[in-house]
């Protein structure tokens, strides 16, 4: 077997918008861990927010810091007890954050993206969050937290099986069943890709408001589109329905206008689910939600969907491919997340390769 490198190449991001690309010690896998030569790493959204220092004290806890947390790539190195989960050296595999305790009520019933542990030292680490990340040569994580990654899909393809999962933990969160009319807020990767979730789990409509040349991205994969800043989407939206309006809205683009476009444009007993996360309060007509019952409910993350999804990526429906629009080379990392923050650039998912 080749040796390891004792140092890797890694994106440090040293304070609020400061990062720098160095060099740090190649990090040694723990009990349960496993060393993976990260491939491709593509940049969320929460990137952009935690490199702009937008969660002081929590995305991170403190800097310096690695962030990245959508991720492909090899297993390099196995630590202790890996080997008993089946793992080997050079399996192909794609990572999510949430490592979570795995004995708390939330955990033990499967919703551990929702840990009571969550940011504990020694019960819970979030990837890319509140623990080092992925924007590098190489990656330590948890055996519960990566998952086989078919050879029918690249590297590239898999830094984007994360954001599917959170794409079809929406549509789940939100009760898609076959025949619903479904809206989904935000032409952005997640809103595109719960999109392709909710059909997969048989919506018979689905239509998408956002602007720009995202919304464009989102005609071309053959949704019905609304521009949201033309007319009154509202209403054009619940006109597609004989104006009774969405059975679910997947809002996810956590701004306080389309939470607020997303409770109006959902029918009477309709379903709301938020994944996108505002920055700042948002006013809701709550006289709507209760006497119309309309469902809010929240989506954090993904419940177990990694497994799930995987199989709609590699059978092409949900189309993570058809979102890469750009792609850098670690060193490149400034270059590439001025790239994301430019609405002009025509930027959806931005694959970065270590």
């Amino acid at each position: 077997m080749t040796a390891l490198p004792t140092t890797m190449r890694a994106l440090v991001v040293l304070a609020p918008s400061t990062l720098e690309v160095r060099d740090v010690p190649v990090p040694e896998p723990g009990r349960n861990e496993v060393l993976a030569r990260v491939r491709a790493v593509s940049i969320c959204g929460t990137d952009a927010h935690l490199i702009r220092g937008d969660y002081p004290g929590f995305w991170p806890p403190a800097f310096p810091f690695i962030p990245g947390h959508e991720w492909a790539g090899e297993i390099a190195a196995l630590g202790p007890g890996a080997e008993a989960y089946g793992w080997n050296i050079g399996d192909r595999i794609a990572g999510t954050s949430h490592d979570a305790c795995g004995v708390c009520q939330q955990c033990v019933e499967g919703r551990y993206n929702l840990c009571e542990n969550y940011g504990r030292p020694g019960l819970h680490r979030q990837y890319g969050h509140n623990h080092q990340g992925a924007d590098a040569t190489y990656v330590v994580q948890g055996v519960k937290t990566i998952f086989r990654l078919p050879e029918a899909l690249s590297f590239d393809e898999g830094a984007l099986v994360d954001p599917a999962s959170i794409a079809l933990h929406v549509a789940v969160r939100g009760g898609v069943r076959p025949g619903d009319t479904v809206a989904v807020t935000g032409a952005g990767a997640v809103g595109l890709l719960a999109a392709d979730c909710a059909l997969a789990m048989g919506a018979a409509q689905v239509v998408v408001l956002g602007r720009g040349h995202r919304l464009a991205r989102a005609a071309a994969l053959g949704f019905d589109t609304v521009d949201s800043t033309v007319g009154d989407p509202v209403a054009e939206v619940r006109s597609l329905n004989g104006g009774l309006g969405a059975d679910v809205v997947l809002e996810c683009a956590g701004v306080p206008e389309t939470v607020n476009a997303a409770l109006a444009i959902a029918r009477r007993g309709g379903r709301v689910a938020a994944v996108g996360i505002p920055t700042e309060g948002v006013t809701i007509n709550l006289q709507r939600v209760v006497l119309d019952e309309v469902e809010l409910v929240g989506s954090r993350a993904s419940a177990g969907e990694m497994r799930r999804v995987l199989p709609l990526v590699e059978q092409g429906r949900v189309r993570v491919g058809e979102l890469i629009t750009h792609r850098f080379e670690l060193e490149q990392y400034q270059q590439a997340i001025d790239t994301f923050n430019d609405r002009a650039s025509g930027a959806i998912k931005i694959i970065v390769n270590p």
